[in-house]
């Protein structure tokens, strides 16, 4: 079995502030401790604090101040798709739901998979979701996902109505999130994805093909997501 890599250290840090802005702690308007209270706090070294605060400015959770220090910014009103925090994460307080379209199933994969799969994940099996993400009642996502059955015990009984996938995986699993890759394009709404999503058919929704990293190497996450840009852009980074 490959063990999964320890997390880096600006990561851990980036995920304790995130959550605090997001939970309420640090309320819009607030200082963040600085620099050297977070290096003494958490044990880090100030190149690492900084790279920490500067991914938190970057996804908008904070704005810098030369002779102030970092201020906490109002949440961002788009929703994250992109981030490594996770749509959850980047929504933060806001109305996000979760509906299970099909509940965590084990299949083979698809020959024709979107990307390259190692023999290791064509021999352990697909474990396979749909689910429907609203934010305040109106439709914004349609996710499937797509994960090795690497190491994942009990993964398809366990409930994740209204709840995070990532969330799971970092609490049950210790599998964090490192980056990835993805495709992106325009494709006009089928008649499933437009009934989803309460769209037109034809309409134009957002396609993304998405391939995430995580600290086992072995374990991949993937995902076919069709988001509706009609009220709200996507936003984030890698």
């Amino acid at each position: 079995m490959v063990s999964p890599k320890s997390i880096p250290q600006h990561k851990k840090l980036y995920e304790i502030l995130r959550r605090h802005i997001t939970e309420g702690i640090y309320k819009e308007g607030d200082l963040l401790p600085s620099e050297n209270e977070l290096c003494q706090l958490y044990g880090m070294t100030r190149p690492t604090v900084r790279q920490s605060l500067s991914t938190l400015a970057n996804d908008g959770y904070i704005r810098k101040h030369q002779g102030k220090g970092s201020i906490v910014h109002s949440l961002p009103k788009d929703i994250g798709i992109l981030s490594v925090a996770g749509t959850t994460s980047a929504v933060g307080n806001r109305n996000l739901k979760t509906r299970i379209i099909v509940r965590p199933v084990l299949i083979p994969w698809q020959e024709d998979f979107m990307f390259p799969l190692t023999d290791i994940e064509r021999e352990s099996g697909c474990i396979y979701m749909e689910r429907l993400r609203l934010l305040d009642d109106v439709p914004i996502f349609y996710d499937i996902s797509y994960i090795a059955n690497i190491n994942l015990p009990r993964i398809t009984s366990r409930q994740f109505e209204n709840r995070s996938l990532f969330q799971i995986l970092r609490a049950s699993y210790h599998i964090e999130v490192m980056g990835g890759e993805q495709r992106i394009k325009a494709i006009p709404a089928t008649g499933k994805i437009s009934s989803y999503l309460k769209l037109n058919e034809g309409q134009p929704v957002l396609h993304l093909e998405r391939k995430l990293e995580t600290n086992n190497p072995a374990l991949f996450l993937y995902s076919s997501i069709f988001c509706n840009t009609a009220k709200y852009s996507i936003f984030g980074r890698f």
